[in-house]
């Protein structure tokens, strides 16, 4: 049975009942991750692109956002895909999770929940790098053109159209997505 709140939507297309139930079905295997799943939102998006069915979930908590986007020619496996990956995100966060919010009450994740044995920790990912960098204001353009000369994934800059630091980020589908700190 399905504890969190879920809203499904398809773009482009009509979701069906069976596929509507499938979704609950393979997403109710998260609830267990969570203290309270009723207080967990959910966000499922279905998309077509080429023939490649996307299936994008974001689950909303009080202090997490987690987001997972799969794709397959099979609506089916794309849904299979996501969870997977949810999960795995989930479990190899917990630890993390758990040192910092260890003794925090009305903990969001599950801590004592007890992974099956073939599904034991993976490793953690550590911060290897660190890097003091000035920021040069500039406008958006400007920022563009500096991401495309690093060959970065991101951009961060003081943004002086926005008035704002903001991170300039390349999309999987090659275009620019721009998050503004306010």
């Amino acid at each position: 049975m399905m504890n969190m709140k879920l809203n499904i939507r398809g773009e482009k297309l009509t979701i069906t009942s069976a596929m509507k139930s499938y979704i609950i079905e393979k997403l109710s295997k998260i609830d267990k991750y969570f203290e309270n799943p009723e207080d967990i939102s959910a966000n499922v998006l279905v998309r077509i692109k080429n023939s490649e069915q996307i299936v994008e979930v974001t689950a909303l908590t009080k202090r997490f956002t987690i987001r997972a986007e799969e794709s397959n020619e099979d609506f089916y496996n794309a849904v299979d895909l996501v969870v997977s990956k949810l999960e795995r995100q989930i479990r190899k966060n917990k630890e993390r999770l758990n040192q910092k919010y260890k003794n925090t009450e009305n903990l969001e994740f599950n801590f004592n929940y007890e992974l099956e044995e073939e599904q034991q920790e993976e490793n953690v990912s550590t911060i290897v790098k660190r890097k003091n960098v000035s920021m040069k204001p500039m406008d958006e353009e400007e920022a563009i053109l500096q991401i495309e000369l690093l060959n970065h994934d991101f951009f961060v800059f003081k943004n002086i159209d926005e008035e704002c630091v903001s991170v300039l980020y390349k999309r999987k589908d090659n275009n620019y997505g721009i998050i503004n700190m306010k």
